[in-house]
């Protein structure tokens, strides 16, 4: 079992940054491939970025890239979402996740969730 925990969170005016992390308690993420989801009020939940290892690769959502960027700590102890040129259209509670290997795609096959954290950006 893991258990994810996120923090960065909070309000921030269109055109600011935040920094989102995910950390898995009491161990590093080892193997796990780590994706960052949003779900909006009365909207579906959505994949925003992932990152796997061997080698190391990242993918993202069209409507995050070139503004969003997955990272962790050489460690592994957690896992980052720098969210610059925020626009109103990112509010959404933002959750992390974890997968176990064998990968599937990247949007789907997550097997631990976090309890997310809320972005707010006002316009």
């Amino acid at each position: 079992q893991v258990q994810l925990v996120e923090s960065g969170g909070g309000l921030v005016q269109a055109g600011g940054s935040l920094r989102l992390s995910c950390a898995a308690s009491g161990r590093t993420l080892g193997s796990y491939a780590m994706g960052w989801f949003r779900q909006a009020p009365g909207k579906e939940r959505e994949f925003v970025a992932a990152i796997r290892w061997n080698p190391i690769s990242t993918y993202y959502a069209s409507s995050v890239k070139g503004r969003f960027t997955i990272s962790t700590d050489n460690a592994k102890t957690a896992v980052y979402l720098q969210m610059n040129s925020l626009k109103a259209e990112d509010t959404a509670a933002y959750y992390c996740a974890a997968a176990r290997p064998p990968y599937g795609n990247w949007y789907s096959g997550y097997d631990y969730w976090g309890q997310g954290t809320q972005v707010t950006v006002s316009s």
